[in-house]
């Protein structure tokens, strides 16, 4: 077999990759309305401590939207139900924390057990059964909390999600040295992992987009994770929250894109009476994705908790809305059946950037819900407009 060559397409290329484009552009608008502001150490750590729910929970949701542009509108009732339930144990009945979060991701994956079950076999729409959920959850949540501000202060809890990794020798003076060891690791692995993806498609035969854009891309990538990462070394190095955010995306883009099951998902997204007939079982798939969805709610409660040291019966209120809209903004297909972890990725970090920048600008909520909405709807337009274009919808 002969190795087939694509020649470099600025157009195609500029369509491919344009959230990622967008999202460099709004990092360098607000830069710039912020004075660079924006672009301090401790501001860049708290994008990724602000919006690493987000991130987590769009990894879920993303699953969800696969299986046919289905979402979850109860996960922000879930994050308050199982924030509460942390809250009150620890400060209140005063357990200790390893047992606590293993229970409120048992009470996180249960919820989603039951919702996936109404769905995946009784069949009863997503929209209605969790929306239905949103309310309960809500209810139960409040009830749990009995209308009240819940602080949580054991430092145990609180370690787990919200300390810094210090390595002796390493983070002992002003400047991290692991962040900017971590961030050259990574960026060399990125340039090595994209010369022996040509090689090995080289050597098979399979056809390949052109070196000039491949390489462009990963030096993208490779540039801007070791200036994040020299940034995080400015102030108080890698935090263990973003630990777990990275371990969630890390684990759900390895299921989505290199394992039979995880295509199972785009299958039913993309032909649902297809996938059936070739033998999959399409109401366990979407049992999985709704049980799964509870899990990470679950965990982003916890999370949610620990970063703000309390919760509230309003604790996830609009948390949906960050993960759904992360999703389509990062180009997943309101039909379902298209989609990556990857595309999530910049999808939250543009929402959140726009957060922050209008923040920092002084600019109040009202404004962030109008540009969101706005970011929002273009996406999905891009996302119509260009599925038209190629046919596929």
């Amino acid at each position: 077999m002969t190795e087939t060559k694509t020649q470099f397409n600025l157009v195609k290329f500029l369509t491919k990759y344009a959230m990622v484009i967008a999202l460099v552009a709004v990092f360098i608008l607000f830069a710039i309305l912020t004075d660079n502001r924006l672009l301090s150490p401790q501001n860049m750590t708290n994008l990724m401590l602000q919006n690493g729910y987000v991130l987590v929970m769009a990894c879920g949701m993303l699953l969800c939207i696969l299986t046919g542009g289905n979402i979850d509108l109860s996960v922000g009732s879930v994050v308050c139900v199982v924030g509460g339930i942390a809250a009150v144990l620890i400060s209140n009945m005063h357990m200790p924390a390893i047992p606590v979060i293993l229970l409120c991701l048992l009470v996180g994956l249960l919820v989603g057990v039951w919702q996936g079950y109404w769905i995946g076999y009784v069949r009863i729409p997503p929209f209605i059964t969790t929306l239905g959920g949103m309310f309960i959850f809500r209810g139960i949540g409040r009830l749990v909390l009995d209308s009240k501000t819940v602080a949580i202060q054991d430092p145990a809890f609180l370690d787990i999600f919200t300390a810094y990794i210090k390595i002796p020798g390493l983070d002992d003076g002003d400047i991290k040295l692991s962040p900017i060891i971590v961030g050259a690791l990574v960026a060399v692995y990125i340039i090595l992992h994209t010369v022996k993806s040509r090689r090995d498609r080289a050597k098979k035969g399979y056809r390949q987009n052109s070196a000039l854009g491949d390489f462009a891309k990963a030096g993208i990538i490779a540039a801007l994770i070791f200036w994040y990462c020299w940034l995080l070394s400015q102030y108080r190095g890698i935090s263990v929250m973003l630990v777990w955010v990275l371990a969630v995306c890390l684990i759900y883009n390895f299921i989505t894109s290199k394992t039979a099951f995880g295509r199972y998902f785009y299958a039913v997204g993309g032909n649902e009476k297809a996938t059936k007939l070739s033998g999959i079982n399409t109401n366990k798939i979407y049992f999985i994705a709704y049980a799964n969805m509870g899990l990470l709610a679950g965990l982003c409660g916890l999370l949610c908790a620990a970063r703000v040291g309390s919760v509230n019966g309003a604790t996830g209120t609009s948390f949906e809305m960050d993960a759904i809209g992360s999703c389509f903004i990062g180009g997943a297909s309101a039909y379902g059946g298209s989609g990556t972890v990857g595309g999530v990725v910049i999808g939250a970090l543009l929402l959140g950037v726009i957060n922050m920048g209008m923040s920092i600008m002084g600019l109040g909520d009202s404004y962030q819900y109008v540009i969101k909405g706005g970011v929002l709807m273009l996406a999905v337009i891009f996302d119509v407009v260009t599925s038209r274009k190629s046919g596929t919808k």
